[in-house]
């Protein structure tokens, strides 16, 4: 599988896209953002020939550079950075890869960004019986050396229903179920990235599989999916 590089004019060309994100400098510009665009889509399309080595991939998803502006107080027309997603194949997977490229802030992250209401209580409902292979899956050395601690938006109490005292309150209170990696400058223009970024997705396939147990059963482990 051929090896695609980010080159240092992607984030030269974002990090002067943020200096000047008006309108007038993007059309003046666009030329050499398509030329950008389409360099990412190439690691974009390379790294999906990777993780389909390992996973069942159902699409990848390249996000426009284009802002949503009309609920934001924030009103510049476009995003500094360049996005891509990958959804996992069908119902009996779950959770998926997110991939951004900005300039000092690049990352990849994985898990359960907006789980619907059904998967979430699914999920506390899981860890307020028995959190132990939750908590043993994601503490894992190796798993923790490249993804470190869970992370994602709470609520601030117990979710209704669910005991405060519980011992495992804090993943209950959980509303998002992510990890993120980040990386510098350096460490994404290094000709190792795409395959640092593959290796660090297909770790995640022990979390990921017993997700999709979870998601896939009900509480009694009887499947959904018949």
């Amino acid at each position: 599988m051929e090896n695609v590089v980010i080159s240092k004019e992607t984030l030269n060309f974002l990090d002067k896209l943020k200096k000047n994100n008006t309108r007038e400098w993007f059309l003046e510009h666009k030329d050499e953002f398509k030329t950008q665009e389409t360099e990412f889509k190439k690691f974009v399309a390379a790294l999906n020939e990777r993780l389909t080595t390992h996973d069942e991939i159902e699409k990848s998803k390249v996000f426009r550079i284009y802002r949503d502006v009309r609920f934001s107080k924030d009103k510049t027309p476009y995003k500094s950075y360049l996005g891509a997603s990958y959804k996992r194949a069908g119902m009996k997977l779950r959770g998926g890869y997110y991939l951004q490229l900005e300039p000092e802030n690049s990352f990849i992250a994985t898990g359960f960004w907006e789980p619907n209401k059904e998967d979430l209580f699914r999920i506390r409902k899981e860890l307020e019986i028995d959190a132990s292979e939750f908590r043993e899956v994601i503490s894992n050395k190796n798993f923790v050396n490249i993804w470190g601690d869970l992370v994602g938006d709470e609520l601030k109490r117990a979710p209704k229903g669910f005991n405060v005292e519980h011992k495992d309150i804090d993943l209950i209170k959980k509303k998002q179920y992510i990890f993120i990696r980040k990386f510098t400058d350096k460490e994404v223009l290094s000709s190792d990235f795409l395959n640092c970024v593959n290796e660090s997705f297909k770790s995640v396939r022990p979390y990921f599989d017993l997700m999709s147990d979870i998601l896939t059963t009900n509480l009694n482990g009887e499947s959904l999916l018949d």
